[in-house]
């Protein structure tokens, strides 16, 4: 199934713990206007989608779908910050190296 930006934009909202109430506040726009995106009646407008990706720390092709891969942008995070996400990262690798491996 071909991923929309409706859908991407739920996806990451849910991930993110919020409801369409709670991102609708957050980017001072209605709930009635998070829903329409989500459904695909209406796509964000240019400053509303870097709203998105700036609220949900990915880029704005990955909201697109310009470039499937998914970049988390760390510019707001300490480096002590930035060392955790880049360790927890290392550690799902190689957890999921270590599952790949039991498999074979």
């Amino acid at each position: 199934m071909i991923e929309t930006i409706g859908s991407r934009i739920a996806r990451m909202r849910e991930q993110s713990g919020l409801s369409q109430a709670d991102l609708a506040k957050r980017m001072n726009i209605s709930r009635a206007g998070v829903q329409s995106w989500e459904c695909g009646a209406n796509s964000p407008s240019t400053d509303n989608l870097i709203s998105l990706a700036k609220i949900f720390h990915v880029s704005t092709d990955y909201l697109l779908d310009i470039d499937a891969t998914n970049t988390v942008n760390l510019d707001g995070y300490n480096a002590h910050e930035q060392s955790l996400v880049f360790h927890l990262l290392q550690y799902f690798n190689e957890s999921a190296s270590a599952a790949y491996s039991e498999k074979e």
